[in-house]
């Protein structure tokens, strides 16, 4: 029983492990590096709520296959994040850069904790005002 357990827990395990990326990996160790990190940092433009390491659509294989030749001819990580904005828009990063009209995404949640903060602080503060109403001297 233990075997059988064993032998269906370690197929589990290879069905999950299996690579969506199926190009060989790059002979430089930091180059390679460099790539799964990129490509862990840019969304599938597809599928919308993965990256395109873990997609298997076929844009997400021809973003890999793109940024592996742009890693290969030496562009910084800066200016493939960089050509991925001009071409896609800033949609296609999952951390879109403070700047421009991206800057609402990063302020924006801020400034309704602010906001709200600023509400209760005058609720509270009104209801501190009000007179307490006795009970016991209605009954009387």
């Amino acid at each position: 029983m233990r075997i059988l357990l064993s032998i269906l827990f370690l197929s589990l395990l290879a069905s999950v492990a299996h690579a969506v990326d199926n190009e060989e990996p790059l002979e430089d160790p930091a180059l390679q590096a460099r790539y799964e990190k990129i490509i862990d940092e840019v969304r599938c433009l597809k599928c919308q709520n993965t990256t395109i390491k873990d997609s298997n659509a076929f844009l997400a294989a021809d973003l890999r296959r793109e940024i592996r030749h742009m890693l290969e001819d030496g562009l910084t990580d800066e200016q493939i994040f960089d050509f991925l904005v001009e071409r896609y828009g800033d949609f296609a990063l999952y951390e879109p850069r403070a700047r421009g009209k991206t800057l609402i995404l990063w302020i924006g949640p801020a400034l309704f904790l602010l906001g709200g903060a600023f509400v209760l602080v005058n609720i509270v503060r009104r209801r501190m005002t009000l007179p307490i109403e006795n009970d016991a001297s209605d009954e009387g």
